[in-house]
């Protein structure tokens, strides 16, 4: 048993506490719900934004593997990839690669 792990409840032994997520120049941080506290999320989605087309298919099909797809990745009028999905833990993401300027 680690040092912290005596200060934690024995039902949190596999958590996460906090975890950070540096992809190029971005940071996406996050932490399980403390007991008690979860609530499903509604209202909003998480947004990434990716420079290649490519990279926007691999995120999102990767993002939406065992999820469910709300709207496919396609071209809009303001991106060249553009996708809404919820991943398998219930998190709503969209996926955008804006066209080149």
């Amino acid at each position: 048993m680690h040092l912290q792990q005596k200060h934690v409840p024995a039902g949190w032994h596999d958590k996460i506490m906090h975890v950070c997520l540096a992809f190029g120049d971005r940071l996406l941080m996050g932490s399980d719900s403390p007991l008690g506290y979860f609530e499903t999320p509604q209202g909003l989605y998480v947004e990434i934004s990716v420079d290649e087309p490519a990279e926007a298919e691999r995120v999102f099909h990767a993002l939406a593997e065992n999820g469910k797809v709300k709207m496919p990745l396609e071209s809009t009028f303001w991106s060249v990839r553009f996708g809404m999905l919820v991943d398998q833990f219930g998190i709503p993401w969209m996926v955008n690669c804006e066209q080149a300027a």
